[in-house]
């Protein structure tokens, strides 16, 4: 049976060079973008399916989500790519911290709703993290939002920190039904991510370091690496990876069980309020 691998975050970068190198195996490709014209560029070039979708929307997740389920009873991977470092804090029409919401809320929405296919296919979740996890992340379980704190670059080391906590969680929730997780840093990828951040972040991924960064090309394979590979053999379920594809050191915070437990619960929390779950 041909895997159905479902990428987020498929438009541009480490998302589009993964779906050109997997367009060359064997894989059904669902790919998802927030734009449109490049987002179908890249489907048409790999042959993949596509969604479009603004994760500072949650109307859009909900309804990929809502088609994605119903075209395909079985998920074999579902590559939660999709991310970015916003200036702010900035509010989303949700109601929710941007950066929170795009790299952390919108994922998680997500693969909620693809829960069922997943579990059948007895799936697996990657999530693209980064080091910036243990770099800039400064945790408050009271302002999960980073909303009281915010700098552009905290609130991107707190979202990435979620991406860990959520690989964590849905292992201990769901591994022994199947469903495996990983998350892993990419390398410090030269893209156009970070480019209206007005950060350090912006002007080490736009200036003259930029040279030394990891190619988009590369940074997909890291990513392809992880959608292909077997969980128990090539990667470790609940675990965090660096670029060199070994398991690495992250937050202190992702360690401990009771804060892996706690911000699931909190965005769990977030959700329902809003009607979301």
């Amino acid at each position: 049976m041909t895997p159905t691998v479902v990428l987020t975050g498929g438009s541009d970068g480490i998302g589009a060079a993964a779906a050109r190198i997997l367009s060359t195996r064997a894989v059904d490709l669902v790919l998802v973008g927030r734009s449109a014209d490049k987002t179908r560029a890249v489907a048409e070039e790999t042959g993949a399916d596509f969604h479009i979708a603004d994760f500072a929307r949650l109307a859009d997740v909900d309804r990929i989500a809502t088609q994605i389920a119903a075209d395909h009873g079985r998920i074999d991977v579902l590559a939660n790519n999709a991310g970015g470092l916003f200036p702010g804090p900035r509010i989303t029409e949700d109601g929710f911290e941007k950066t929170f919401q795009v790299d952390h809320l919108a994922p998680f929405l997500l693969t909620h709703r693809l829960l069922d296919p997943l579990l059948e296919g007895g799936g697996a979740v990657v999530n693209t993290a980064s080091i910036g996890a243990r770099i800039f992340g400064r945790l408050d379980l009271e302002d999960i939002q980073t909303l009281t704190t915010f700098s552009a670059n905290r609130a991107y080391g707190n979202a990435k920190l979620a991406n860990i906590l959520f690989t964590k969680g849905l292992h201990e929730r769901f591994g022994a039904q199947g469903l495996s997780s990983v998350a892993f840093h990419p390398g410090v990828v030269a893209t156009s991510f970070a480019s209206d951040s007005g950060t350090v972040m912006n002007r080490l991924y736009q200036g003259a370091a930029k040279r030394l960064l990891t190619s988009s090309q590369q940074g997909g394979g890291t990513l392809t690496h992880f959608i292909s590979g077997t969980p128990g053999r090539e990667w470790t379920s609940g675990e965090y990876y660096s670029d060199r594809l070994k398991v690495a050191r992250t937050n202190s915070a992702a360690y401990d069980p009771e804060v892996v437990r706690r911000h699931w619960e909190l965005s769990e929390e977030l959700l329902r309020r809003r009607g979301w779950l």
